[in-house]
């Protein structure tokens, strides 16, 4: 349906209240993890399989017996397969594994490249050239051409202006673009900006016109 555009980003979970909410079993955070790397190792396994040959898995929570992987996807050998996080040490480790892409979610520049550094370690731990490994942030974004709209902006989504020039990348195009640069300073080589009210399409109009370029 996308023609080759898909990216499949997995975690191990982390708010528990969206779990119990919707029936999903939010078990402690190392069988997450176990799951999660079943999961990882599940799902290349089965991309990966070549077409007329099935696969086998037999892991503590998951198995799978003769299965024939399929379908196939349209991109080779699998679409990119994000990993983010802020563990010090599994998470790295399983971004360095399985992963084309790892995220820093919400998190400052100076906590990224912490973490940036400890994803680069455990490739080179497994051989791997740490530029292979592509690395994004995600940030909350609020951007609008006078001070009066910034605040109007972050009053629809319920924050205060100061907080997310603080944390996140509030401003004037221009200012934000120095914001989401200090990531890239760092690092970082792709963005994901988290837009709280998708309804306001005049500020993702901005975005694409006037944010985008300075990019």
């Amino acid at each position: 349906m996308s023609g080759g555009r898909v990216e499949l980003g997995l975690g191990a979970g982390w708010f528990g209240a969206e779990h119990t909410a919707y029936g999903i079993p939010f078990p402690d955070l190392n069988e997450r993890f176990e799951r999660f790397e079943e999961q990882l190792t599940s799902i290349v396994g089965l991309w990966t399989t070549p077409p007329g040959a099935t696969y086998e898995f037999e892991g503590r929570h998951y198995r799978f017996a003769e299965s024939p992987a399929l379908p196939k996807p349209q991109q080779q050998p699998h679409p990119p397969i994000i990993v983010g996080g802020g563990g010090a040490k599994r998470t790295p480790r399983l971004a360095a594994t399985f992963a084309q892409e790892y995220n820093t979610p919400f998190m400052q520049p100076d906590k990224a490249a912490e973490q940036y550094r400890r994803v680069d370690e455990a490739c080179e731990l497994r051989g791997r050239d740490p530029s292979t490994l592509r690395k994004s942030f995600a940030v909350t974004v609020c951007c609008a051409t006078s001070e009066s709209e910034i605040a109007r902006r972050a009053k629809t989504v319920g924050w205060q202006v100061e907080d997310l020039r603080a944390t996140g990348a509030c401003g004037s195009p221009e200012e934000v673009a120095a914001r989401i640069a200090t990531w890239r300073d760092v690092g970082a080589e792709v963005a994901y900006l988290q837009v709280l009210d998708p309804s306001d399409l005049e500020h993702i109009e901005l975005l694409g016109k006037e944010l985008a370029p300075l990019l």
